[in-house]
């Protein structure tokens, strides 16, 4: 029972800080008033069954990704895609595309819900489960451009190369002005989205809705149109997760 009580302040400890700012050993061992020593047997054992996960340049600790699965399936049972998914589908009956939801998890993004428009000739298919990687596509810029800048500049140092940094950052700034994420033939040839990012109650970034199709006769009033709808599904999807706006 001890180290189930040890093991779970940490993770109090943990969940209490923003998800930017992880925690050095020593700071655990202080918040947690174990010595250093028993800290690390216990670090040790929680991260062979993913409970926290070590950066491995600042050696610092975080939640594992584990609790995002875990999470998922308490997500489904409390209703929470079914508290969305009526937002997603009628944003696909009205734009008639492939609509998508996504997460974030650590640097790669998860696809959870997918719905398609069968009056869509060529469809933008996305698998459910699908990992893309923080980077690319609207989605994760839309996400990007919400999150704390820690946060960000940890996954853009990651997965750039110094050389794109910079124009990169200017993207996730025109995103964040202009409120939604736009990519154009990022993962296949042809294809493009359009998204915002969804705000829970605390102003945090909890995922993105997004809208896939093909950019073949793509018109200038199309896109706005496209805009325009998965904008206004973001705030009501936002609102339905307490966001109240800044």
């Amino acid at each position: 029972m001890q180290s189930i009580d040890r093991a779970m302040n940490v993770i109090k400890v943990l969940v209490s800080n923003s998800s930017e700012n992880w925690l050095s050993i020593t700071e655990l061992s202080q918040e947690c008033d174990l010595p250093v020593s028993s800290m690390h047997r216990l670090l040790k054992a929680m991260s062979l069954h993913g409970l926290i996960q070590q950066d491995g340049q600042s050696k610092q600790y975080g939640l594992g990704n584990i609790w995002l699965e875990y999470g998922l399936r308490m997500y489904d049972k409390m209703d929470y895609i079914s508290q969305i998914r009526p937002e997603l589908e009628r944003l696909m009956n009205k734009v008639e595309e492939s609509v998508y939801l996504s997460q974030p998890i650590g640097m790669e993004s998860l696809v959870i819900e997918r719905i398609d428009s069968e009056k869509s000739q060529i469809r933008v298919y996305d698998q459910l489960g699908s990992r893309v990687p923080m980077h690319i596509g609207a989605a994760n810029k839309a996400m990007l451009a919400y999150m704390p800048y820690n946060q960000t500049k940890k996954i853009v140092d990651a997965l750039l190369p110094t050389q794109e940094r910079a124009a990169f950052w200017d993207i996730l700034q025109e995103t964040k002005k202009k409120g939604h994420g736009i990519s154009h033939s990022e993962r296949t040839e042809g294809t493009c989205s359009v998204a915002v990012p969804i705000l829970n109650h605390f102003g945090e970034v909890h995922g993105a809705v997004s809208i896939g199709f093909v950019s073949f006769n793509l018109t200038d009033d199309r896109l706005d149109f496209l805009i325009k709808n998965v904008m206004e599904t973001g705030t009501r999807v936002s609102a339905k997760l307490g966001y109240r706006g800044p």
